[in-house]
């Protein structure tokens, strides 16, 4: 019961702060954003607090993370269902208009900090 409450915690914390970013960084957001930020904010957790690898090993991996959800929420949300939440089509190296390499940079820059406010919250969290 004690992981359910911190990990629910974790994806409510993260899809508000995911929300909040896209309309700091877009001015608008949607409510699928809200779960795909729950999501990544549950791997990046986990990442944070249960893998042994170096510091810029965690951080491409939760770029690659996070672009992969992107990817397949934009399959779905954007593609599939046709909601255009966005489209990177006029970005350079985009795939199918739902990720470009600019973004998955971005996402593994501000893993940094996440990743580590992750591991604190972790080990403040396992310490009780």
């Amino acid at each position: 019961m004690k992981k359910a409450a911190e990990y629910s915690g974790v994806f409510a914390v993260g899809g508000v702060g995911y929300g909040l970013l896209e309309l700091l960084w877009r001015g608008r957001t949607h409510w699928t954003m809200l779960l795909a930020g729950g999501l990544c904010a549950q791997i990046l957790y986990s990442l944070a607090c249960r893998c042994r690898w170096k510091r810029w090993q965690k951080c491409l991996a939760a770029g690659a993370l996070i672009t992969t959800v992107e990817f397949l929420t934009g399959v779905l949300v954007n593609l599939g269902l046709g909601w255009n939440v966005w489209d990177y089509s006029d970005r350079r190296f985009h795939l199918l208009g739902q990720i470009c390499p600019l973004y998955t940079f971005l996402w593994t820059a501000l893993s940094v900090p996440v990743l580590y406010l992750c591991a604190r919250v972790g080990k403040k969290l396992r310490s009780r």
